[in-house]
C-alpha cells in the first residue's frame, strides 16, 4: 500500500485541528493502518506557535480516551499543499486560506494535495446538520465539537481506506 498522508487544518492550531489529528489518529490506529497513514496538524494563522491544544481539548479528550500525543502547533506552509494527500480544513474560512495559498502555488490542480471541508466527509452527524466544526476557543461547546470531529473522521478514514485499497474492517 502506497501510504497517505491527512493534515487537518484551523485557525490556530490549538483547538479543533488538534483535535482532528488525535481523534482520527485514535480511529487509523484502531484500524491497524498506523503504518500506512501519516497525519499531521496545522494552523492558518500564527497565534499560539509552538502552544500544545487547548486545556480544554486536552479534557475533551481525555474524558473520551483519546491521547493527545506530543502536538505543537504550527503555521500550514505551502509545502504542506504538496506533501500532504488530504488537507482538511473544520470550517469555510480556513479552507478559504488555503485555496489562497493553493493559488499562489498555481491553483488546485497544480497542487497534490486534495483540499476539504472535514464535514464534507461526514456520513451522519450527530444533531443539526451543519457543514463547519465551530470555534470553540470563545465559547466553548468542546463536547459538541469533539462529535462533529469524529464523525467527520470516521468519514475521512472511510475516504483514505479506499484510497489504500484496505478492506473495510466492519
Amino acid at each position: 500500500m502506497e501510504p497517505v498522508s491527512v493534515l487537518m487544518v484551523c485557525m490556530g492550531n490549538i483547538c479543533r485541528s488538534p483535535m482532528a489529528e488525535a481523534v482520527f489518529r485514535d480511529l487509523v490506529q484502531a484500524d491497524g493502518l498506523v503504518e500506512h497513514v501519516r497525519i499531521d496538524s496545522a494552523g492558518t494563522h500564527s497565534y499560539h506557535l509552538g502552544n500544545e491544544p487547548h486545556p480544554e481539548t486536552q479534557a475533551e479528550l481525555a474524558r473520551r480516551g483519546v491521547a493527545v500525543g506530543d502536538q505543537r502547533s504550527r503555521l500550514v506552509t505551502p509545502a504542506d499543499l504538496e506533501a500532504f494527500d488530504f488537507v482538511v480544513a473544520m470550517d469555510h474560512a480556513n479552507l478559504a486560506e488555503l485555496r489562497t495559498i493553493a493559488h499562489q502555488l498555481g491553483g488546485e490542480d497544480a497542487i497534490d494535495a486534495e483540499l476539504s471541508l472535514l464535514l464534507e466527509h461526514a456520513q451522519e452527524l450527530p444533531g443539526e446538520r451543519v457543514d463547519e466544526v465551530p470555534d470553540p476557543y470563545y465559547v466553548g461547546g468542546y463536547d459538541r465539537v469533539y462529535d462533529l470531529v469524529h464523525a467527520g473522521c470516521e468519514g475521512l478514514l472511510d475516504r483514505v481506506r479506499r484510497r489504500l485499497g484496505a478492506p473495510d474492517p466492519g
